[in-house]
């Protein structure tokens, strides 16, 4: 069974920046495909960014140069660095995986419990 688990979140200024870090356990069967999902309050769920077994990368144009997916393998671990946080990326951020997945996938099996970011101006 995999789980994710995801930490890193707070509050910050408009401006500033955060990394968020979602843990993966169990083992997750290539091609894999990993992603940072949002939710704000009375909208419905983004897809933010996501990156696959061989590295490849997706942005929302929203977050595109201001965001970063990575992921350390050896630590079963993917981040998202967020820099120039603006208000509108207050929202509840979710770490999701999906096995034997095709690139770029809309689905995914896995998902963490949510980490809140809250930008202030």
């Amino acid at each position: 069974q995999v789980q994710l688990v995801e930490s890193g979140g707070g509050s910050v200024q408009a401006g500033g920046s955060l990394r968020l870090s979602c843990v993966v356990s169990g083992y997750l069967y290539s091609p894999y495909c990993k992603g940072w999902f949002r939710q704000a309050p009375g909208k419905e769920r983004e897809g933010v960014a996501s990156i696959d077994n061989r590295a490849r990368t997706t942005y929302a144009d929203s977050v595109q140069g201001r965001f970063t997916i990575s992921q350390d393998n050896a630590k079963n671990t993917l981040y998202l660095q967020m820099n120039s946080l603006k208000p509108e990326d207050t929202a509840v951020y979710y770490c999701a995986a999906e096995p034997w997945c095709a690139w770029p996938t809309g689905t995914y099996t896995y998902w963490g419990q949510g980490t809140q970011v809250t930008v202030s101006s």
